[in-house]
């Protein structure tokens, strides 16, 4: 992997901690209108992605290598204009959190993806991987990690659009 891939997942990261790290339990579970996520959610959401994304890529790495993996056009996920439906594997809990316990379920899977990454040989070029997407198809594992971030960008903007409105 090469280091603007680990420089976009620790900033996204990064980011998101500073939007949730001073929340009150009030602010975390605030919903401006019933049918969306409250901070929460979207928390255990981004959790719960980067599971599914650790377990694609860990596979991944295990096949074969591709000579023609064709770089998809992922940006638009950041576009909260467009919406999405998540898949249920990946919805959220409706069940109260407390901050510290989604801190530490965002340190865990952050963790385990990061160790994935380490643990592979060095040999691998992630850009020769690929796993399919439900939404793009198949997709190198160098554009499912920048996915990874531009997801969690979307939501870091959602988050924000919830801390406004509560302003």
């Amino acid at each position: 992997m090469n280091y603007i891939e680990y420089d976009l997942l620790f900033e996204s990261r990064k980011q998101l901690i500073e939007e949730i790290t001073e929340l009150d339990e009030k602010t975390l579970h605030h919903k401006p209108v019933p049918e969306v996520w409250n901070i929460a959610q979207i928390c255990h959401h981004l959790y719960l992605t980067e599971q599914v994304f650790t377990e694609v890529i860990a596979n991944g790495i295990q096949e074969r290598d591709f000579n023609n993996i064709i770089q998809k056009n992922i940006y638009f996920v950041t576009d909260r204009s467009r919406k999405f439906s998540s898949p249920e594997a990946i919805s959220p809990s409706s069940a109260p959190f407390q901050l510290s316990s989604l801190m530490d379920l965002l340190a865990e899977s952050r963790d385990r993806l990061l160790q994935v990454l380490y643990d592979m040989d060095s040999d691998i070029l992630l850009n020769r991987k690929k796993a399919k997407h439900p939404l793009f198809g198949d997709l190198s594992l160098d554009q499912w990690i920048e996915l990874l971030s531009l997801h969690e960008q979307r939501h870091i903007k959602q988050i924000q659009e919830i801390k406004t409105a509560l302003i």
